[in-house]
């Protein structure tokens, strides 16, 4: 029969879509980002060999693996008090630059934690070179033939702090006529702005070409899911390219054909670490991979177009470091002020972006209204519910319609139940006389689909549902309901497995379910109707996984549904 097959149908539907939500899109844990105990010694870009003005470079070979593997290896504070440093004091960023270098290695983001607890550490981004799971920006000059500054220069400073708003100048003379100098300056935000100049006070002129890399030791713990990258990345020529961590492994170095500006740099699931050249200026990017003392060594970098300084003469180039949590609002607003381009390509919104960030964006807008992300999705629920009133209502119109008739059904089953190609003729003479489609309750479930996705995916990858609270026991709309029955709720002190984790709002997500079930029209054949009964169960211990958040949204958009639903059949009834 039509119905039944339909029923089937909705039934087949809703499951696959949540198996393909498990499968691709696997319930979002807070896993802090944890990084392989290693060693780095980063490789520059090279300068052309030549002044053909060829602007390809090689990877340079790291020198001081034997050594480095003899050393045991320094603790993190050990480390960082082994070198004079400046300090870094900003709203919003703590740690220190090394003067040895003139790196960027230390840094703390003061606005986030590890986790909800009290005594949570707050998120350690970049580690020093040489140091366990170090992570470090470097700039500097490759020139053939020129004493430039390496990774073991000791520059000069003129300040012990750098405070947000202000600048520190670094410099060093090669003894050779050749003074360098770089002027390090920070923002209230994640943004570093890095002018290094070079004044030729000798006798010959010098060709010079600056660089910049970001260093990473060790393959970090990633999500491992399918819907977010996490790895490589940069937009060249407006276009992005995401690049794994094991994909880069298999291909090792990826150079990009010259392009004018770009960024590259290197992200996790919510922080950012990415280079930003002059915008200006024509720029080869590159993604290296490579073994050393048995670890996996990653780098970015960009190398800038060649600077000729004659004698008498000062040459410089800016660039930008951004280092922090991927805000959209911030990244926007570099993109603005700096003019990089595509910066919001940071955060992976993904394929269906053009759903995806218009609900960010909505529901960033509600959380300024309301004050609270969760009452943010309860009100852009409503939203979507109003956007599609017109087709829902004619849906739960059709289906109410086919409450009715379920008598009229029985007795044409009953009339032709030996004949099916007569039953099912004279059910599609019935349907059309009524004007009734057996097909109209899988259209609220296609509609939820790309709600759902959206929704999913803002929550996911958004910093700002990053352990936002909603009410009671939900302190972080991003992981699934902390409570289950199974303990009661936490009398019980028990700590049950994952596959029993089903809380409050998975429950009340059921209860939902059947109760708009039973709105609906029932199947005739009992045992689509064990399978109807069934589904709810199946769907609260599948959803009992997925972000709290995102159960809400179901709960409440059921809640709206039986509501729309109910109206209209109690409508219809009067209208008899």
């Amino acid at each position: 029969m039509n119905d039944q097959k339909n029923m089937i149908l909705a039934i087949a539907l809703s499951i696959a879509i949540l198996f393909g939500f498990q499968l691709l899109f696997p319930p979002a844990e807070q896993v802090a980002q944890q990084q392989q105990q290693t060693t780095q010694d980063g490789s520059a870009p090279q300068a052309p060999a030549t002044q053909s003005g060829d602007a390809s470079y090689a990877p340079q070979i790291p020198g001081g693996a034997a050594e480095a593997m003899k050393k045991a290896m320094a603790t993190r504070s050990q480390k960082l008090d082994a070198t004079a440093r400046i300090t870094i004091e900003s709203p919003r960023l703590s740690g220190s630059l090394s003067v040895q270098g003139g790196r960027i290695d230390d840094l703390t983001l003061d606005d986030y934690r590890i986790d909800l607890s009290e005594d949570s550490d707050t998120i350690t981004l970049l580690n020093p070179k040489g140091l366990q799971a170090a992570y470090y920006a470097e700039f500097g000059w490759s020139a053939p033939n020129v004493k430039v500054p390496t990774a073991d220069t000791v520059w000069a400073t003129d300040k012990t702090v750098l405070k947000a708003g202000d600048s520190v100048t670094l410099s060093w003379d090669n003894g050779e006529g050749l003074l360098f100098t770089r002027n390090i300056a920070l923002d209230d935000n994640y943004a570093f702005t890095i002018n290094d100049s070079v004044t030729n006070t000798g006798a010959a002129g010098v060709d010079l070409y600056p660089y910049g890399l970001i260093s990473r030791s060790g393959t970090p713990q990633t999500s491992g899911f399918f819907i977010l990258h996490e790895g490589l990345l940069g937009v060249f020529d407006h276009v992005l390219e995401e690049i794994d961590y094991d994909d880069l492994q298999d291909k090792g170095t990826q150079k990009v054909d010259p392009v004018k500006g770009g960024w590259i740099g290197i992200t996790d699931k919510y922080w950012l670490m990415a280079l930003v050249p002059d915008q200006n200026s024509m720029i080869n990017h590159r993604f290296s991979h490579y073994r050393s003392d048995n670890l996996d060594k990653y780098q970015t970098d960009y190398l800038g177009p060649k600077l000729a300084a004659a004698p008498g003469q000062t040459v410089s180039f800016k660039s930008t470091l951004f280092a922090g949590a991927k805000e959209l609002d911030i990244l926007t607003h570099y993109e603005e002020t700096i003019g990089v381009q595509e910066f919001d390509l940071a955060i992976d919104f993904g394929w269906f972006f053009f759903i995806t960030k218009p609900f960010f964006l909505a529901m960033s807008w509600l959380y300024g209204v309301l004050g609270n992300f969760g009452l943010a999705i309860l009100a852009l629920t409503v939203g979507v519910k109003i956007l599609f009133f017109p087709l829902a209502n004619t849906s739960y119109r059709s289906m109410a319609k086919m409450k009715t008739l379920g008598p009229k059904i029985k007795q044409l089953q009953k009339q032709f139940g030996d004949d099916k190609q007569r039953m099912n003729q004279e059910m599609m003479a019935l349907y059309k006389r009524e004007k009734a489609n057996p097909a109209s309750g899988c259209l609220p479930i296609l509609l939820q689909i790309p709600v759902f996705f959206a929704l999913y995916k803002v929550l996911f990858v958004s910093i700002e549902m990053r352990h936002a609270p909603f009410y009671g026991w939900i302190q972080d709309l991003s992981a699934p309901d902390p409570t289950t029955i199974f303990n009661l709720f936490g009398l019980i002190p028990w700590d049950p497995p994952q596959l029993l984790m089903i809380g409050v709002w998975p429950l009340l997500m059921g209860l939902s379910m059947f109760l708009q079930q039973r709105l609906n029209p029932q199947p005739t054949d009992p045992i689509q109707a064990k399978m109807m009964m069934f589904l709810p169960v199946v769907f609260t211990f599948m959803l009992a996984a997925f972000p709290a958040g995102l159960v809400i949204y179901w709960v409440w958009n059921n809640v709206l549904s039986i509501l729309q639903q109910w109206t209209i059949m109690k409508g219809m009834e009067k209208g008899k």
